[in-house]
């Protein structure tokens, strides 16, 4: 199944996305985890692609083995960085051979020690180009972009950020799934500003449960996502109990949930750091049960 076939006036998108780990023991507890996860039959799971496509091989060996244990589309993430254009048709080859039809296109994030992205000679600068580059190679491929609720954080201001993913979806993008956010309100005035530049693909928005303070810390570090004060003072006051802080994240990403569903999100998308725990207690609370198809 495309991208573009998930969403629908009587279709919900849920999808899930993990990372490739690192060992076999990884790996068997990744699995374990995805087959909890597969009862809500996600419409795709995606796999990302390490900095500087530091686990190119293992996301598409991860993404073929997802839909040939469990019979779930799979999407592969993709970036620009560390590879000519011949490298990027060479390895979009080697996804469409293992039957990837679906990919995740972005910029990608620089190799560790490397400051900034850099362009390699003969490669890609921009996401829109790498979207332009599948869907001339690979028509049929279905294609995903990343968008910004609260910007990213080298785009000089929100107008600029907008014009960028603008230029994403007119290059062929089907739909445009969002960095996590954990207040309503960003996502909603992004929305706005969306429909008032005239971008019509579905907007995805996506969650990432606060299971760990400590771990969110860094991530919303990075991409400068900004924590409610009283949510943040709540993880703060039992910043020694993790089972204090599972309970406070997932309470707080089902109202979340349920409000992005109570106003129109065509699906939402997971950011389940390769545990279901707090997906499979997401779902639950919504009583999430998957349209048929």
């Amino acid at each position: 199944m495309r991208i573009r076939e998930l969403y629908g006036p009587s279709k919900f998108g849920l999808s899930i996305e993990i990372f490739p780990p690192k060992t076999p023991e990884g790996d068997a507890v990744l699995f374990d985890n995805l087959q909890r996860l597969v009862r809500f039959q996600p419409g795709f799971i995606s796999c990302t692609y390490g900095a500087g496509g530091s686990t190119r091989n293992r996301t598409l060996e991860l993404c073929t083995q997802i839909q040939q244990r469990f019979g779930v589309t799979a999407t592969a993430h993709f970036t620009c960085v560390g590879a000519t254009r011949d490298e990027l048709r060479d390895w979009l080859r080697q996804a469409y051979a293992a039957g990837i039809r679906n990919i995740m296109a972005l910029r990608g994030d620089a190799p560790a020690g490397q400051e900034g992205f850099a362009q390699v000679e003969g490669g890609l600068k921009y996401a829109n180009e790498l979207v332009e580059l599948i869907r001339a190679e690979f028509p049929d491929m279905g294609i995903g972009v990343a968008g910004y609720p609260e910007k990213h954080p080298e785009a000089p201001d929100a107008v600029i950020d907008l014009d960028n993913l603008r230029r994403k979806v007119a290059a062929g993008a089907d739909a445009v799934f969002t960095q996590l956010f954990y207040d309503n309100d960003c996502f909603y005035r992004f929305r706005e500003a969306y429909e008032r530049a005239g971008i019509t693909v579905p907007l995805v928005p996506g969650i990432m449960p606060i299971t760990e303070f400590a771990r969110i810390k860094r991530i919303t570090s990075l991409c400068k996502a900004a924590i409610p004060e009283t949510l943040a003072t709540r993880l703060e006051a039992v910043q020694d109990d993790k089972q204090a802080q599972f309970e406070i994240g997932v309470e707080h990403a089902i109202r979340q949930c349920r409000d992005l569903m109570e106003n129109g999100v065509p699906g939402i998308h997971f950011y389940v750091l390769n545990r279901a725990e707090a997906c499979e207690a997401i779902l639950g609370a919504l009583d999430y049960a998957p349209a048929a198809s």
